[in-house]
């Protein structure tokens, strides 16, 4: 095995006050000392999973396990049908409070939230290491994230509108307008828990629109958590809290979500399967769904590629959220006169990557989210190896407390092996031998997904091929740096079956509005 694995360190926060020595004694993370800034949340025991101006859940009760021990955090009581009915009923409500407010007051309130959540950042940074399981800079950046999209958010507000454009007609003008949809349903996924759930709705809600949110079952504190941040600036403006609804629950609830003909908008991130389904129900009722999917994204370095760039970002792009990220870089294509010194210098890489608790700060490499994430990586590496590849580095699983694997690479196997041509959510790394510029730049996109993409060069004629009509099919198309990270100014999102939508910056606020003539 060629990756080292740390010593575990102590928590990165730890409490002012002993709980109550009854409390001390529960199984619950969130009731034992060391974990008592999980108060600072308003998080307990059990904690209703519904909000829409008020707490509540009558569906069924769902415990989250912290995945660096598997041990048990706290429970969410989930939403019942009857309690989304009422929720969706609020929320329509809610939303005639919101549409009237002019958009740069909404935009505010937007500030308002980004304010409330740098107050809280590291304590909310901390609940993502601890319950999605990414190491401690990543879950304050996903938090940061959040911040900076309600800013660029504030600014959006004063400039969303359509043009007037010259009437045929004398006397006449031609107005393009833009209204918001009304309400929008937001399901976001387990691996980006508060920044994608921050990144529609920031812009839905200066748009005019309500939200209602699904978060995972399995990040369920984190949904909880970052609501109520949210719902008590909603409350210190007198405004219906229902403005910003929740629902945790499971399939139940997002499908119940998918038909529902009140849902204006759906924004859905998750699996292209799952993804495949929630759009053929939106569909069916001739709705509006923003899709987030999969990605099964490559880089491609040329023989005249600065190593001392590649190294680095191959590793970041392949290993960083260990391999959970929608843009991880699970292709590597090396040009074939510098495959082997590259592989050489990249296992070395690997080999000093620090494994250990997320919340440790000096870890660089967490868990994988749940058991079963650790059996689709054992299957993945077994799949490889069965259709020719060779386990360069890792492959098995860190004989640890937890859902800890070893960052993996992969030589040997042909670019279209079935293998390279799934998405697997692990840190494994298929590294392809390739000739021309020609071949590499068509097995980019040969794939079914087309999210992120990068290359490495110095060639400026090449570069601008890359980026041009017959270049990268994806939606983030890189130059000399990882797939992974984007930033909010921009559109994100993808092509094909990674489902087509854009969120965030841009003109992505379009997708929340309808226009008219």
């Amino acid at each position: 095995m060629l990756c080292t694995v740390r010593a575990a360190a102590a928590p990165l926060l730890l409490p002012a006050v002993l709980p109550p020595r009854a409390a001390a004694m529960s199984t619950l993370l969130v009731s034992q000392p060391r974990y008592a800034w999980l108060r600072e949340l308003g998080l307990s025991e059990e904690n209703p999973g519904v909000y829409n101006g008020r707490w509540g859940g009558a569906g069924q009760v769902v415990t989250t396990y912290c995945p660096a021990n598997n041990e048990p955090i706290a429970s969410v009581r989930q939403a019942s049908l009857e309690d989304y009915e009422e929720t969706v009923k609020k929320a329509k409500e809610a939303w005639k409070v919101w549409a009237d407010i002019p958009a740069p007051k909404r935009g505010d309130i937007v500030r308002q939230i980004g304010d409330a959540l740098r107050q809280k950042i590291t304590v909310l940074g901390s609940l993502v290491s601890l319950e999605m399981g990414k190491i401690f800079v990543e879950g304050v950046g996903e938090v940061q994230e959040y911040v900076d999209v309600c800013d660029y958010a504030v600014g959006l507000s004063r400039m969303i509108g359509g043009p007037i454009l010259p009437s045929e007609r004398p006397g006449h003008a031609l107005i393009e307008q833009w209204n918001p949809v009304g309400l929008v349903g937001i399901i976001t996924a387990f691996n980006f828990p508060v920044a994608v759930y921050g990144w529609n709705s920031a812009i839905a809600m200066v748009c005019g629109n309500a939200c209602l949110w699904k978060g995972a079952p399995t990040t369920s504190l984190i949904s909880v958590a970052v609501t109520k941040i949210i719902a008590k600036v909603l409350e210190d403006n007198k405004l219906p809290g229902a403005i910003c609804s929740l629902v945790c629950g499971g399939a139940d609830i997002g499908t119940t979500m998918a038909r529902d003909e009140r849902m204006d908008l759906l924004s859905f991130t998750g699996s292209t399967k799952v993804g495949k389904q929630v759009a053929l129900m939106v569909q069916e009722r001739f709705g509006r769904s923003l899709l987030e999917l999969g990605g099964n994204n490559a880089i491609i370095v040329f023989e005249d590629a600065d190593l001392n760039l590649v190294i680095p970002s191959a590793l970041f792009a392949a290993v960083g959220t260990a391999g959970q990220r929608c843009t991880t870089a699970r292709r590597l294509f090396l040009h074939e006169s510098i495959h082997d010194e590259v592989v050489a210098k990249l296992a070395k890489a690997y080999a000093q990557v620090r494994i250990g608790d997320p919340w440790d700060s000096d870890t660089l490499y967490g868990p994988l989210h749940t058991k079963e994430a650790v059996k689709m990586f054992l299957d993945a590496v077994e799949q490889a190896k069965q259709q020719g590849g060779s386990v360069v580095c890792g492959g098995k699983v860190i004989n640890r407390p937890g859902n800890y694997v070893e960052p993996t690479i992969v030589t040997g196997l042909p670019h279209n092996a079935p293998i390279v041509h799934t998405e697997t959510f692990a840190p494994i790394l298929y590294v392809l031998k390739f000739k021309e510029e020609e071949e590499v730049f068509a097995w980019n996109n040969e794939v079914k997904q087309g999210l992120s993409s990068s290359i490495f060069t110095k060639d400026l004629g090449r570069i601008f091929r890359w980026l041009g009509p017959k270049g990268s099919d994806c939606g983030i198309v890189n130059v000399n740096i990882p797939t992974s990270g984007a930033e909010i100014g921009g559109a994100f999102g993808g092509e094909k079956h990674t489902g087509g939508g854009r969120e965030s910056g841009s003109d992505s606020w379009k997708l929340y509005m309808r226009r008219s003539t």
